[in-house]
């Protein structure tokens, strides 16, 4: 099985605590890991746009209250998977905006686990990040009926379909486009040319 390549900046103070987690890191079977030691948080936005991360893994107590999403626009990172550092007692609320803790007692086998479950999201949400771009030929016929104005009994007539076909095909078109009107899927559609402006009522 081929190794996963993560680049991850390690974000924490103590040199004793970076170096000793960069080493457990290093160690841990099925990944090719890049680590970029960062030791003060005025130098983390530079550190995150220049080396551009997969995980950041941060003391919490460095960032405070900041808003992790606000941060992560900030250093143009948005896809950046975010894991607190624990070894001291945080605020439940912190913690809660991070996508995973490591704990100072932590394994390196509950260390591989944490890795591998972000690394599967991030996978999961490429592929459904690609599957919004990919309508079918049916539901591209559905999104032209419903652009001309058309009714889903229209619509199912036409195509020589049940309305409870229609509606279906709607919905799975709704979740992959993430479009729930009717004026924004004239927008994709026109877009997309899938109809002439001339068509449209």
């Amino acid at each position: 099985m081929a190794n996963i390549n993560l680049k991850i900046i390690i974000a924490e103070p103590s040199v004793i605590i970076r170096s000793g987690l960069e080493l457990l890191l290093k160690r841990i079977a099925g990944f090719r890991i890049q680590i970029v030691e960062v030791s003060g948080v005025e130098s983390l936005p530079d550190a995150m746009r220049t080396n551009k991360p997969d995980v950041l893994i941060i003391n919490p107590a460095m960032i405070g209250g900041v808003n992790l999403s606000n941060f992560k626009e900030e250093c143009s990172c948005l896809s950046v998977k975010c894991i607190a550092l624990v070894y001291s007692v945080f605020e439940h609320t912190c913690l809660r905006m991070f996508d995973e803790q490591i704990k100072i007692f932590d394994s390196a086998d509950e260390i591989r686990h944490k890795l591998e479950r972000l690394n599967a999201e991030e996978v999961v949400s490429m592929e459904e990040s690609d599957e919004q771009q990919m309508l079918s030929a049916r539901e591209k016929e559905i999104v032209v009926c419903v652009v001309k104005g058309m009714t889903n009994r229209e619509i199912a007539t036409s195509l020589f379909l049940s309305t409870h076909t229609v509606i279906t095909h709607r919905r799975n078109i709704a979740r992959k486009l993430q479009i729930h009107s009717a004026s924004g899927l004239t927008i994709y559609a026109i877009v997309n040319k899938l109809v002439e402006l001339s068509d449209i009522k």
